[in-house]
Parts: C-alpha cells; sequence; structure tokens
C-alpha cells in the first residue's frame, strides 16, 4: 500500500479539479468562491490548476464556503488517511461514495453516514437479535389464526354460477332410496 506522502503528492491536481468540480456544482464564480472562502482570486486558481497544495485551514475555509465536507478535501489533498475517518475507526466504500458525490449536499451526505453508521453498529451489535425486534426475527412459520370478518357479498354471476352446473364437468346422479 502506498504511503500517504506518496498519494499526497499525486493527489494535489485531484483536489483542485475536485474543487473546480464543487464550484461549478454550487454555480459560483472563481471570484464568488474566493470571497466566500476568505482566500485570494489567483491563489484558488493555483490551486485549482493543481499548480499549489493548500493547507489545511484554507481547504476547511473552501469547504465551508462551498458547503462540503472538510474530510473529503482532507482525502483528497492527503492530508487525511481515506481509510480512516477522524474518530480512528476504518471506513468502507460507502462512506466514501457518499461523501464523494457531488450530486449531494452536505446535509445529505451527513444524513445518509448517520444512517449507514446506525446500521452498522446495529450488525456489529449482539449476535442474539431482540426478541420483539420484526426486521430481525422472521414470522412464525405457522399460520397465524384468521380474523373473522364479515361475509362478503356473492356477486350476480358467482350466483348464477352456484345455481346452474358447470357444463365442463360431468353431471351427478342423483340416486334416491
Amino acid at each position: 500500500m502506498a504511503r500517504l506522502s506518496d498519494r499526497a503528492a499525486g493527489a494535489v491536481g485531484s483536489v483542485g479539479e475536485y474543487l473546480a468540480e464543487q464550484r461549478r456544482h454550487a454555480q459560483l464564480s472563481l471570484r464568488q468562491l474566493s470571497d466566500l472562502a476568505g482566500v485570494s482570486n489567483p491563489y484558488l486558481s493555483q490551486i485549482e490548476r493543481g499548480l499549489r497544495k493548500p493547507s489545511a485551514d484554507v481547504l476547511q475555509q473552501l469547504a465551508k464556503a462551498l458547503r462540503i465536507s472538510a474530510e473529503t478535501l482532507y482525502v483528497r489533498a492527503g492530508i487525511l488517511d481515506p481509510d480512516e475517518t477522524s474518530d480512528g475507526t476504518r471506513r468502507s466504500g460507502v462512506a466514501d461514495a457518499i461523501l464523494l458525490d457531488p450530486a449531494l449536499s452536505e446535509r445529505q451526505k451527513r444524513v445518509l453516514l448517520d444512517v449507514y453508521a446506525s446500521f452498522v453498529r446495529e450488525n456489529e451489535g449482539p449476535a442474539d437479535p431482540e426478541p420483539d425486534h420484526p426486521a430481525t426475527n422472521p414470522a412464525p412459520t405457522s399460520p397465524a389464526p384468521a380474523k373473522k370478518s364479515a361475509p362478503a357479498k356473492k356477486s350476480a354471476a358467482a350466483k348464477k354460477s352456484a345455481a346452474e352446473p358447470d357444463p365442463r364437468t360431468p353431471a351427478r346422479k342423483r340416486i334416491t332410496p
């Protein structure tokens, strides 16, 4: 596996490309983003073209201005290991896909990551599922007793078919004593 510093060298251009993509997605000009983030217009242009490597502080300012995850920018810039989250636990490709999706807002990303994390925690829990949890305990195999309901009214066609025998079945002989 490549070391973090090795990945960082190749990631400078990618963080700039990603920032440019996010800026266009937010429908901001270079000048507007530089004003919102508090960085100079030429410096931001150099970052987007891959000529400069921004500091973590600058990335955080840009993330805040673009309303995207600073963690995603840190990973793109090679500052943060993409396989670990901020609390030191391993992250899966699902979290990366959520964080890197430009079609999702920052709020949507947080909600999806929270839901995903809750499912992971639930699956890592005790091996014996809760007895009253319907999602983890299948329904009993014996059929449940049927509810009593009001007798259904027969339609006219059903009444007619009950009165007349089906011509496709042979007629039964009646035995009279």
